[in-house]
This record gives structure tokens, sequence and C-alpha cells, in this order.
């Protein structure tokens, strides 16, 4: 049994990762979001696990430091971050500061301590070639973790489907109000990959990594968008094309020509 800290822990990731680990482990949610914590927590204790949670910001270091002399963590998983493409161009300071000097937080104050077994960090396709805040954010966190030790590693994710925010979310509502289907662009591709398959990813990435390590789940090919719209809604449903949004790009890609020409592959996972 370990003692797990999970930043964002209430989140789409964070939540799942919280509900798989704490079967066999102590686990402490750090999250701003005060309900989705604490809903989570008492979902937990209910069953007979050890779950506790605390309020609290990445960028605030004394508490980081408060959550550290408390737990003690063995094992972190920093999923907190600030993630939508479009309010970071707006506001790019609260991103900066989350996600590049919250990370930054984290990993000064786990050097600190000798019971750390391992760091991971959940970051994002959109640091390759990075055209937004947001990825641009993630890569420079992506970039402190590849040099903070041995401990530390890192796992690149596509679209997460059905997490908070994502386009089914999106879509589910509109189709629950028998509204038409938003659509950014006909022709906008991306990887694609479930809840359950990032946890997964996460959690590998956890017991194999070391040394700043960067883990890219393969998710065969890039899908349209819209093919997924006619996958779950038919031909036939609506659709409304709002155009593409401020950072967006028209498709990503999961490694960049440099790591592509270094990194290890295996059925399942890249490893740079």
């Amino acid at each position: 049994m370990k003692r797990v800290l999970v930043t964002g822990g209430a989140g789409s990731i964070g939540s799942e990762l919280v509900r798989q680990l704490a079967v066999d482990n102590k686990i402490f949610i750090l999250d701003i979001n005060e309900t989705g914590a604490y809903r989570l927590r008492e979902e937990m204790r209910e069953k007979g696990y050890w779950v506790h949670s605390r309020t609290g910001d990445i960028r605030n270091k004394e508490t980081i430091r408060d959550v550290f002399e408390d737990f003690k963590p063995e094992v972190i998983f920093h999923a907190g971050a600030l993630k939508n493409v479009t309010p970071a161009e707006e506001y790019p300071l609260e991103t900066l500061e989350t996600n590049i000097m919250g990370t930054f937080n984290l990993i000064q104050e786990a050097k600190r301590w000798e019971c750390l077994e391992k760091f991971v960090f959940i970051s994002t396709d959109k640091v390759v070639n990075a055209h937004n805040i947001m990825g641009i954010t993630k890569k420079c966190a992506e970039g402190l973790v590849s040099r903070a030790g041995d401990k530390f590693v890192s796992v690149r994710f596509g679209n997460v489907l059905a997490s908070s925010g994502s386009v089914l979310e999106i879509w589910k509502k509109q189709h629950e109000n028998k509204q038409p289907l938003t659509i950014t662009d006909p022709s906008m591709e991306r990887y694609m990959m479930t809840i359950p398959q990032a946890v997964s990813l996460v959690i590998h990435a956890s017991v194999h990594g070391k040394n700043g390590e960067v883990y890219i789940l393969n998710m065969g090919e890039k899908k349209k968008i819209i093919d997924l719209k006619v996958e779950l809604y038919g031909e036939d449903y609506p659709i409304k094309v709002i155009g593409i949004r401020q950072g967006e790009t028209m498709d990503e890609k999961l490694l960049t020509e440099d790591e592509e020409k270094v990194a290890r592959f295996n059925s399942k996972y890249w490893i740079i």
C-alpha cells in the first residue's frame, strides 16, 4: 500500500485514477474544485477506502509544502492543469501560472523528500509543434519534468473521449435538448483515446517510466470529428459548423520529427 497524491483528483482522469488506485493505496486528492473532490472522497470512503482531500491551488507553494509534510506521498500523479485551449488564449497568465509554475512547485517540493518513488505528469499532444498557450505551457512543464531526475516521467494524451469539456459531453447535452451538434470544422482530425486507456497509460508509466521519459499511447489513425459524429449519431442528425476557435489547429501530432528519430516503440506505446 502506497501513499498516492493526485493533483486535479476531481477531474476526469484524476477521479478515475483515484477510483482505481484507492483499492490498494491511500489517496490524497489536491484540487481547487472543492465540491468535486469532496464528493469523490465521500464516495470512496463509503466503500471503505482511505481517501482524503484538500481544497488547494498548486500555484501556492505553502499549500504544496503542507500537503507533503502532512501526507508524505510516495507516488504523485500530477493531473492538475488548465486544459481548455480558448480560455488559455484569452487569459494566458492563469494558464502560465498553473501549468508551468504549479508543476515547478510540485517538482521542487517532491525532490526534497526521500520517500518519493515516482512522479507522473499528465501532458498532451498539443505540446508537439505547440501552436497555442495551453500546448506551450504543457511543453514547458514537460521539459521541467524531463530534467527533474530519475523518478520523474510524463505521459502524453490525445483527445480523451468523454472527459469533462470534451466534444462528447457537449454533443450529449445538445442531443438531449434536440439541438444540432456543433462542429468547428468537418475536416478537423484528432487522435482519440478513452478514459480507461488514458488511466492505463498513466499507471503503466508509473511502474516502468524513469529518467524523464515520455510515454505515448498508440491510438491508431487520427479520426475526423465529423466521422465520430456519424458513428455516434448517424448521418442524418443535423450539425452546426461554428468555425475553428482561437488557438485551435486542424490536426495534431504525437511526436516531433526529432522525437520520431529517437523514440522506442512497441505495439502499445512510444517511449521518448
